[in-house]
């Protein structure tokens, strides 16, 4: 009998031992959760502090006429009105031919990341040269591009010394022509960044696949397009969202120092349009009201590429 009784209590006892680590597990798991949510208290509350606090009242105002001293509220009338404002489509209309700059500047510095990878001669020196542009602010390099592009500058002086000089070129003098200098400055400028970006992934990549396709008698090229880009998505796409990031917010010191927006409204983007209309012209509902379209945009295109990546996950 007591066979039978410790036969059937032995079954029983191991549920009942299982049931009680899975219930600790689950306590220990709340546990550390509230332990997470305790420590993160602090930093949650200096980023809405600093952050949330300001983005709310950037909302409130751009729904008043507001000249930094009074606000009179005058609710969607303020969007409305600027939706219907030609010149704003303009800056936006800018701001995507700036956009489609965005493919040399990846392209360009896949190529020489891949070239830079591949050990080629002289790599550790181009690599510095590459690099350089990161390290330069954007006035720097607005100031040296503004020098470039005049119609007394290098460019002209380079065409004259190969014999080209009937080529004069004066691209800040037209609107399509500066937003080209704008616009091959910032790839230019991107350049570095992006190419750190690619050898930063290609350093991470399993080089024996590589080896066994030269086995096979993959050429270069074929290796790249086959083996390494689809490796380096996560990359591209993390240099795709820098980049557009860069072209809507961190081209106001270039604009301000090579054109000021100029001619007429030929260079200015939605960014700088918050300046002028915030500063030039004491409309500070205004360049409020923008300031929130420009960050509806970006949050847009953060959790548009966040729902991307976990698709893929």
């Amino acid at each position: 009998m007591t066979d039978v009784f410790n036969k059937v209590l032995r079954p029983r006892s191991r549920i009942s031992r299982n049931g009680d680590m899975k219930v600790r597990r689950r306590d220990l798991g709340r546990q550390r959760r509230r332990v997470g949510i305790l420590f993160m208290l602090p930093a949650f509350a200096l980023v809405a502090a600093f952050l949330g606090i300001p983005i709310l009242q950037a909302v409130y105002y751009s729904f008043t006429q507001w000249d930094g001293l009074t606000a009179t509220w005058v609710g969607i009338s303020t969007y409305t009105h600027e939706l219907q404002y030609p010149i704003f489509w303009r800056v936006l209309e800018n701001n995507g031919l700036l956009l489609l700059g965005i493919p040399v500047a990846m392209l360009l510095p896949l190529g020489i990341a891949f070239l830079l990878n591949e050990k080629v001669p002289g790599w550790k020196f181009f690599r510095s040269i590459y690099f350089l542009p990161t390290a330069i602010s954007w006035v720097v390099i607005g100031m040296v591009s503004l020098r470039f592009f005049a119609q007394q500058g290098l460019l002209n002086g380079i065409l004259q010394g190969f014999g080209l000089g009937f080529i004069h070129t004066d691209l800040l003098s037209s609107e399509r022509g500066a937003l080209l200098a704008v616009a091959i400055t910032f790839i230019w400028s991107m350049v570095g960044t992006n190419t750190i970006i690619f050898l930063t992934g290609m350093a991470t990549l399993d080089n024996s696949l590589n080896e066994a396709a030269r086995m096979d008698g993959a050429s270069n090229f074929r290796i790249f397009r086959s083996i390494t880009l689809p490796q380096l998505q996560r990359f591209i796409q993390f240099s795709f969202i820098i980049t557009v990031i860069s072209a809507f917010t961190a081209l106001f010191s270039l604009i301000f120092v090579m054109t000021e927006g100029g001619p007429g409204f030929g260079t200015t983007t939605l960014e700088f349009f918050i300046y002028q209309s915030a500063f030039s012209h004491s409309d500070y509902g205004t360049g409020a009201m923008l300031g929130v379209i420009l960050f509806f945009m970006m949050a847009v295109l953060g959790i548009g590429q966040l729902a991307i990546m976990r698709n893929k996950d």
